[in-house]
């Protein structure tokens, strides 16, 4: 068996026990076997193979799958990776969709718009894990000349479809972010760096919209309301982790999010139009009126 069907079966394992919360070793195997005639891939095990196939789950990514005696049932007691398993599963189905159809062009449509750099992963992702300083050759939006950067190497971060490397930068020892899309090469030096211990990237942008993390601000309250209909996609699909449901009736949903005020917040709130309207605080209120005000007066301008 090839080691991608290994991966292929761990991750059919995982999601099956994702879905249905607990099963037995029967159940378990009946839904490898469905999936091994769907896919095409040898993916039924024996008790013995699935036995060291949870040890495999375990060390190759974090999920500790565990056995019920009393009930004779299979488990997940702990996902330490959940959002990158997640991820993982996704591209799965994914992969196995574009397989499962020869003409898939015919029945599957891609967003066209989308942001570049993704080729930047593996290098990076090496520089990280190695604590290798690079020098990155980076252009902003708003610069005409690309720039050499020296940093240091943290982390990738996704927000809204496009990726973004943290890395300290030598020279102000400042903690920033470069967009993926805007880096045009990079490339490793002999340096090294100490990887910061007590960093939390999770904990370091938990209250931020986006990537943008102001050091001189405070998480506030907001208070969103929005139409019913648009709260039904809002629902579905939550502004932030922090999103919590005050009202839920026909005529309106009531969230509150704990976030920093950024452009990228007032951004998304704007993108919404008339289905959403800010409660609170007034400060934010203030801000999307001036923006709508200001729209209207270059419409009247002509």
């Amino acid at each position: 068996m090839a080691k991608q069907d290994y991966i292929f079966r761990y991750l059919t394992i995982i999601k099956k026990l994702r879905r249905s919360g607990e099963a037995t070793f029967r159940e378990i195997n009946e839904y490898l076997e469905k999936e091994s005639e769907f896919l095409d891939r040898p993916f039924s095990v024996s008790n013995r193979t699935f036995i060291r196939d949870l040890n495999e789950i375990r060390t190759l990514f974090k999920v500790d799958i565990r056995y019920d005696f009393t009930r004779g049932v299979y488990f997940i007691a702990e996902d330490q990776q959940s959002d990158l398993n997640n991820r993982m599963l996704e591209s799965i189905d994914t992969l196995n969709s574009l397989k499962m159809v020869n003409d898939i062009s015919r029945y599957m449509f891609f967003e066209k718009r989308r942001a570049h750099g993704t080729h930047h992963f593996y290098g990076l992702l090496h520089a990280i894990k190695s604590h290798v300083v690079i020098l990155l050759i980076h252009q902003k939006f708003d610069s005409d000349e690309p720039k050499e950067r020296l940093v240091e190497p943290i982390a990738l971060k996704e927000s809204k479809g496009r990726w973004y490397l943290l890395a300290r930068d030598r020279n102000d020892r400042r903690i920033k972010t470069f967009g993926l899309d805007r880096i045009l090469d990079f490339q490793t030096t002999p340096g090294r760096f100490d990887y910061p211990a007590h960093l939390d990237v999770n904990e370091m942008f938990r209250y931020c919209f986006g990537v943008i993390n102001p050091d001189d601000m405070q998480p506030e309250e907001i208070i969103l309301s929005f139409e019913p209909e648009q709260g039904k996609y809002i629902k579905s699909y939550p502004i932030h982790e922090s999103q919590a449901i005050l009202t839920d009736t026909a005529k309106e949903l009531r969230i509150r999010l704990t976030l920093f005020i950024t452009r990228d917040l007032v951004m998304e709130i704007l993108s919404y139009g008339m289905s959403v309207k800010v409660i609170s605080p007034e400060k934010l209120i203030a801000e999307v009126k001036a923006i709508y005000a200001g729209a209207a007066e270059q419409y009247r301008r002509g």
